[in-house]
């Protein structure tokens, strides 16, 4: 789904929500303020370091015709406790997505078609036999994963991303394809950075109530250049929850969507080298 912020929230397959528990516990905060007094020299002389430190443009780079692929691994464990009743969820994922390079724009935006090229899937709940989908295997799909086998090696979205990482078009091309939260790619920023400087990306969440009714929840995700080494950008990130949230309920859904971890770029091929990411 397009927003109006510019920036695409990402396509997949619906992954079972997993929940940590709820704490039910007196929640302390401290808050500390850290005052930090300089002379006015040493103040000039710090202006002039953050002047003198090397900064780095950050943009996405694409060819007409290339076809970039990533492995992507999931896993989850967590067990939740509800009115005194234990229960453990296990799941996990590992995938081959592609992105097929289309047409490049003047401006450095590209075109491609989105897809995945296999899948396998594996589910454990209390109670339950482990449930697992493999896509290249010719058994037929378990119960619950037929939308998946339905999309895999098909085009599922055509979409236009400009040189920040922000979708400008997009369009549908697989109506079995579900749609889970989160961003298509990292966002980069506007301006050139210098090491230890940060960025931020607002946006919202959409969480569905018990009464039918849908609740935004603001959250923003804070990236950080950590280093550069050998021409590779060491990007951390972390998730902050905006809203006050005092519903198990929400918590619990939003308890996959937000994450921190760290992503490796590399500046002069313009793209993710590889990315790690914890709930």
């Amino acid at each position: 789904m397009l927003h109006q912020d510019g920036w695409e929230r990402n396509t997949g397959w619906a992954v079972p929500l997993i929940s940590r528990p709820n704490r039910g516990a007196l929640v302390g905060i401290l808050a500390v303020t850290v005052f930090v007094f300089t002379t006015e020299g040493g103040k000039r002389g710090l202006e002039a370091e953050e002047a003198a430190a090397p900064r780095h443009l950050l943009r996405y780079r694409f060819r007409p015709g290339e076809q970039l692929q990533w492995r992507v691994t999931h896993r989850a464990n967590v067990r939740t406790t509800v009115a005194d009743v234990e229960q453990a969820a296990e799941t996990s994922s590992i995938s081959t997505k592609i992105w097929r390079i289309q047409e490049v724009l003047p401006d450095g935006s590209c075109i491609f078609e989105q897809s995945v090229q296999d899948v396998r899937m594996t589910q454990r709940l209390s109670g339950r036999s482990e449930v697992r989908f493999d896509s290249t295997s010719s058994d037929p799909p378990p119960a619950g994963f037929e939308g998946v086998a339905k999309t895999i090696g098909k085009p599922l979205a055509r979409i236009t991303l400009d040189t920040l990482g922000r979708v400008r078009q997009r369009e549908q091309l697989e109506t079995e394809a579900f749609q889970t939260p989160g961003l298509l790619t990292v966002p980069l920023p506007e301006e050139p950075v210098a090491v230890g400087e940060s960025w931020s990306f607002p946006y919202e969440v959409e969480v569905p109530l018990r009464s039918g009714t849908i609740k935004r929840i603001k959250v923003q995700q804070k990236f950080t250049l950590q280093s550069i080494k050998a021409g590779v950008a060491e990007i951390g990130l972390k998730t902050v929850v905006l809203t006050p949230i005092d519903d198990p309920l929400v918590e619990v859904q939003l308890i996959q969507r937000i994450n921190e971890g760290t992503v490796r770029f590399d500046i002069d091929a313009g793209r993710i080298v590889s990315q790690e990411m914890v709930l």
